[in-house]
């Protein structure tokens, strides 16, 4: 009998249990609805801007190469950047580069200062349009504006610091402070991360400076 009752009283329990759960649903069932449409919601979003962007990176870059299939580099910097940041500056870079390739030195090396001294969003490549311009101009720019771009380029951790530096003691050179360019060099070659070719490069300035590179450093450069 006393089964009977406590089977009785766990049914009844286990029908308020269902009840109050059909309740609380009735009551607050539609929260959970919209929360699982919002997110289905965001999710389709999400979705369909990446979808667009993706589409409009396409977009711009078959207009960069037909531009750049034109020959006139003057045609890759009419392109419409659509807004998206760094697309100007990329745009400049490859302008600039296509005017030193046919000779236009003097319309390259305006090109990379103008996306020098614009207010750009990807200071990486402002950064390496000002190392193109000190490159490509070098000796014939202000020496205080010179030193001032490399100065902040070979900051420690910038992403053209050893090149920025290169630079630096090719203008130690050419004013003509070669200890102080040696030094440099020096110190350069102690840093992590240098490209063969960067190496290279530095052991030949020491050698056309007069100094015999270390063995170590003829191995490595070799």
């Amino acid at each position: 009998m006393a089964n009977q009752n406590d089977s009785f009283i766990d049914e009844v329990t286990e029908d308020l249990r269902r009840d109050r759960l059909f309740a609380l649903f009735r009551r607050y069932g539609w929260v959970a609805l919209a929360l699982i449409l919002l997110v289905v919601a965001g999710v389709s979003w999400r979705e369909y801007s990446q979808a667009r962007q993706q589409a409009a990176a396409q977009q711009w870059g078959d207009a960069i190469l037909m531009a750049k299939a034109s020959g006139d580099p003057a045609a890759v910097l009419k392109v419409d950047p659509q807004g998206a940041p760094g697309r100007r500056t990329l745009a400049g870079l490859l302008a600039a580069a296509g005017w030193v390739d046919s000779g236009g030195v003097d319309a390259a090396g305006d090109t990379l200062r103008n996306i020098a001294q614009a207010d750009a969003q990807d200071t990486v490549l402002q950064d390496l349009a000002q190392l193109k311009l000190v490159m490509l101009r070098g000796a014939q720019m202000d020496p205080s504006e010179r030193d001032a771009i490399l100065t902040r380029i070979s900051r420690a951790g910038a992403p053209f610091e050893l090149l920025a530096l290169e630079q630096k003691a090719i203008a130690l050179v050419g004013a003509g402070r070669t200890e102080d360019a040696i030094t440099l060099i020096r110190q350069i070659q102690q840093k992590d991360g240098l490209s063969e070719a960067l190496r290279r490069r530095l052991s030949e300035m020491m050698i056309a400076l007069g100094v015999e590179p270390d063995p170590t450093e003829t191995m490595q450069a070799g």
